[in-house]
């Protein structure tokens, strides 16, 4: 039995001798490459998912207007908002101050009429996602993905999910930005 395991084994040893080295074996070791296996996945951008349940009318959230945003007269320090598009006017802006356990305060436009929303805690609370409440209706701001771009303040998927009171539910996608 000796005799017939060295031939098998000597015939093992052989190919792995001949086989290719591993990757971590050839992996380079310089910072750049290093960097590029650190970065995550680019995100997914979530779709938006039209109203459902409730009485049947869709909830229909428009773009703020430069005069809807005067108007409103908000205050803090540091504002946070949502937009379908990097760039586009946003559809939530919310106010807050830093270190503050005052309810952050903001505007929406649902359909042609502008409502107030509050959400709990200052403008930290905000910056990771939070859920702000105006009349019959709850938004909640859910991050989805990394930051994208650099800078003070760059943009970060999110989603905007609605709860109306009547229990319609709708989802937009888009950019949740916060500061300056």
């Amino acid at each position: 039995m000796r005799n017939l395991l060295f031939p098998v084994t000597s015939l093992a040893l052989a190919l792995a001798a001949c086989s290719q080295p591993s990757q971590t074996e050839t992996a380079p070791t310089g910072s750049a490459d290093n960097a590029k296996a650190a970065e995550a996945p680019p995100p997914i951008k979530p779709t938006d998912v039209p109203t459902r349940g409730g009485d049947g009318s869709p909830i229909e959230l428009a773009m703020l207007t430069e005069a809807d945003v005067s108007g409103a007269k908000l205050k803090g320090e540091l504002a946070c908002s949502f937009a379908d598009d990097e760039g586009a006017q946003p559809i939530l802006l919310a106010q807050g101050d830093v270190a503050s356990e005052e309810p952050s305060r903001g505007i929406v436009k649902v359909g042609d009429s502008i409502e107030t929303v509050s959400a709990n805690g200052g403008f930290d609370a905000m910056a990771k996602g939070t859920k702000f409440y105006a009349k019959g209706l709850e938004l909640r701001v859910a991050l989805t993905g990394l930051a994208q771009g650099e800078g003070e303040s760059p943009p970060r998927p999110a989603t905007l999910t609605a709860d109306r009171a009547d229990g319609a539910r709708r989802v937009f996608a888009g950019l949740w930005q916060c500061g300056p």
